[in-house]
């Protein structure tokens, strides 16, 4: 009867985490690397797309076409030469999309479904290892719940990437971690299925995302942490006559884990650094002159990642009225949770059934904060950027709110105390409760678009273009990478998705059908040499000379100078509205 119950609630948690993920799938603009993800695992290449020569909306979209010919040989042979990702997550993804054959109608839809998916079978999967590690099915509810509405579990699931794919592995390896420091606590020695297994798990997680390596070291931080606690003491030890924990076959069973996942991981070094596209692709997390901003900047984006694991309410929107009650609102919850999620946090951690969970992912947590600031502060690489390489410890912070939430849910009473001022009680469970429903609408907001919003917004880039432009319309960028080649093809698919709503006599360009040149832009990707910026301004006039008049020409996120005068191209002299992710100016040309 209890196990009957058990499964229930934990299908109660995937049901919602399904619909949370799914919903409003396709409903957000898709950004650069998406575009990446969808093209690389088609098995198609951005190379097929011109450059230095206008190029209709068709040319510029026929890396999104499924080709009939197209296999995982494809996808690894221009994957490896033009990204700098591994390729196991793309091609996992070429065969979901062949098992799916995408439409123009289904594409964004079926490349998000599988990272959708993946984030679903991280509910139940967070459910086993939380009920294993603190040998508590509560503890595992309390994380299977939280992994559920998590926001920002649900921003990485909704995005065509490789992210949730690293989560579950993430959640493996560390089952793998707790199964080692129980072991340890029994000075027993890993059996050689899990020796076998975790470097399996953590091969495959390099193979997924370079970053795992964060977590492997965050691991082994936690796993010296376990065993410095149980020389201090502090860790009970469950069976005191057997050999100490420098026992040979325990440490050489350990070492083999280390050597077997470094022999893994070093198949991918010669990939890496004989990728030429990895510094260009990674430039924006490196940090130049340090000035203020770039040393406070790591711990407020730290933060913002934090607050997110559990709540996000639409201060993204554009209304203000909403995003200042929204701000209040999540300020009074923090003001209010804080309080009790430390004092359950420390309850767990003094508490002997659960005080080893309690060390591993925190230890684990710890250390991968110490690894983020460690890159930020001495190397000059600030991960905290992009808030989607916290995946690497995502399931540590969600099993570490699972082992606090069934603290507070067994707590009576719960109480929210600031140094000496007045403590406000709550019942424990109503306090689960409520962190639990707070983040459910956060998941709302997310999947509404009202938080974790794309920081390309094409959407709001065409109908500025749209309405001041009457005319044939070029849009023209400089290219460095494949980047800039994803930025232009957001603003084509976007227009070509709105064109049936805003433009009647529009027809599919992708089923090549013929196309106004007044209903649809004209594109320009110019190849930016950085020591010889000037060039790009001659191919920009040459491509302006071939064209006819009158013409509107939109430079978006051009990083060159240029000077139009001799093509008669008058710059736009109205105000113009900002565009997240595309610096844009507008020239008439006659």
């Amino acid at each position: 009867m209890i196990k009957n119950k058990q499964l229930l609630l934990l299908f109660l948690w995937t049901a919602i985490a399904f619909i949370l993920r799914f919903a409003n799938l396709n409903s957000k603009p898709l950004w650069t690397d998406e575009f990446s993800t969808l093209v690389f695992s088609l098995g198609n290449s951005f190379r097929g797309v011109p450059i230095d020569r206008a190029i209709d909306l068709s040319t510029l979209l026929q890396p999104l076409q499924l080709r009939a010919g197209a296999g995982i040989a494809d996808v690894l042979n221009h994957l490896l030469l033009e990204s700098n990702h591994p390729p196991v997550y793309f091609m996992l993804a070429h065969w979901w999309m062949r098992l799916f054959g995408p439409t123009e109608d289904s594409l964004v839809w079926i490349g998000r479904s599988l990272p959708a998916l993946l984030g679903v079978i991280s509910v139940p999967a967070i459910y086993f290892l939380g009920k294993f590690a603190f040998s508590s099915r509560l503890v595992g509810q309390c994380a299977a719940a939280m992994m559920a509405v998590s926001p920002y579990g649900i921003y990485l699931a909704q995005e065509a990437r490789h992210y949730t794919l690293g989560i579950l592995l993430v959640i493996a390896s560390l089952f793998c971690l707790s199964l080692a420091a129980k072991k340890l606590q029994q000075r027993a020695p890993l059996p050689i299925w899990a020796v076998l297994l975790w470097v399996v798990v953590n091969c495959l997680g390099i193979a997924v995302h370079y970053f795992f390596t964060l977590t492997l070291c965050a691991e082994l931080i936690a796993l010296i942490a376990v065993i410095w606690q149980q020389f201090n003491g502090k860790l009970r030890i469950d069976n005191s006559q057997r050999p100490n924990i420098w026992q040979f076959q325990i440490l050489w069973r350990l070492f083999a884990v280390a050597m077997g996942t470094l022999a893994g991981g070093l198949v991918w070094l010669p990939v890496f650094l004989s990728n030429k596209y990895g510094s260009e692709l990674t430039n924006w997390i490196v940090s130049g002159d340090r000035t203020f901003l770039d040393w406070i900047n790591p711990i407020f984006q730290a933060l913002a990642g934090w607050i997110t694991v559990i709540s996000l309410l639409p201060v993204e929107s554009p209304n203000l009225a909403v995003v200042v009650a929204s701000a209040i609102a999540m300020t009074i919850f923090f003001i209010l949770v804080l309080p009790i999620l430390f004092s359950a946090l420390k309850n767990s951690l003094t508490t002997p059934d659960t005080r080893l969970g309690t060390v591993i992912f925190g230890g684990f947590v710890l250390g991968a904060i110490f690894l983020f600031f460690s890159f930020a502060y001495i190397l000059g690489i600030d991960l905290t950027r992009g808030a989607r390489y916290n995946f690497v410890y995502f399931p540590g912070v969600i099993l570490l709110l699972g082992a606090t939430l069934a603290v507070i849910f067994n707590t009576p009473t719960a109480k929210s105390q600031w140094f000496n001022l007045r403590a406000i009680e709550v019942p424990g469970k109503k306090a689960v409760v409520l962190i639990l429903v707070m983040g459910f609408f956060s998941g709302v907001t997310v999947n509404s678009n009202l938080g974790y919003r794309k920081y390309y917004k094409p959407d709001l880039l065409i109908p500025v273009i749209r309405e001041l432009s009457k005319v044939p319309v070029l849009i023209a960028t400089t290219q460095k990478t494949h980047v800039e080649i994803g930025e232009l093809m957001g603003i084509g698919w976007e227009w070509e998705s709105s064109a049936t709503d805003s433009v009647t006599d529009v027809t599919d360009v992708r089923k090549n059908e013929e196309v106004k040149l007044s209903d649809s832009p004209i594109f320009l990707l110019v190849k930016y040499h950085r020591e010889k910026p000037e060039i790009a301004a001659t191919t920009l006039n040459k491509a302006l000379a071939q064209l006819q008049r009158p013409l509107d020409l939109w430079l978006v996120n051009f990083r060159a100078p240029v000077n139009l005068a001799a093509q008669k191209c008058q710059l736009e002299s109205g105000d113009l509205p900002p565009v997240d992710g595309y610096e844009y100016q507008v020239y008439h040309c006659s």
